[in-house]
């Protein structure tokens, strides 16, 4: 596995990953309408282009040793939940996905390892992160890095508000 900066090239591989690994896990949960406006907003080549060119966001890849994509993390250099912030510069972790055919093979810890050292090379005093509140495995993964639960807030999928909540790690 190879960790690399995304490239505009890598914008609708992203999407596509996105919208899968989303719809494999969270897809159940939603009506078609909701759905299907959620990915066209959030997953869509246009929208990872233009996270992938945003100054204030850095998108890492894991691809294999044919560059195929296995995941993804995007991080925010600003505070996503300035309310909860708990230190200075602030860094929100948008997404962590992995090809949901390739979980368990060490890819998303690859990913977070990244992000919690280009956090603390940006002089990041706290990492915070949203997470799903019925999705105990993510929370058991975060919670090993040491982030914990900070607040409960919410995450609009179309007009279906999911609780969440608000994880942190304080650097």
């Amino acid at each position: 596995m190879i960790l690399r900066d995304a490239t505009p090239q890598d914008a609708p591989a992203i999407a596509q990953l996105g919208a899968e690994a989303f719809c494999a896990a969270f897809a159940h949960l939603y009506n078609e309408q909701d759905l299907s406006g959620f990915l066209a907003a959030s997953h869509s080549p246009a929208k990872a282009a233009a996270e992938i060119a945003d100054p204030g966001m850095r998108v890492k890849l894991a691809v294999d040793d044919a560059g195929k994509l296995l995941g993804f993390c995007k991080l925010v250099l600003a505070c996503g939940w300035p309310e909860h912030a708990r230190a200075g510069n602030v860094i929100e972790l948008k997404q962590l996905y992995t090809d949901p055919a390739a979980t368990g093979r060490g890819i998303g810890a690859a990913l977070m390892d990244w992000a919690l050292d280009f956090a603390r090379e940006r002089d990041a005093g706290e990492i915070q992160l949203s997470v799903y509140s019925e999705n105990p495995g993510a929370q058991r993964f975060y919670a090993r890095y040491g982030f914990e639960k900070i607040a409960d807030i919410h995450f609009m999928v179309g007009q279906q508000r999911d609780e969440e909540f608000l994880f942190a790690k304080l650097l």
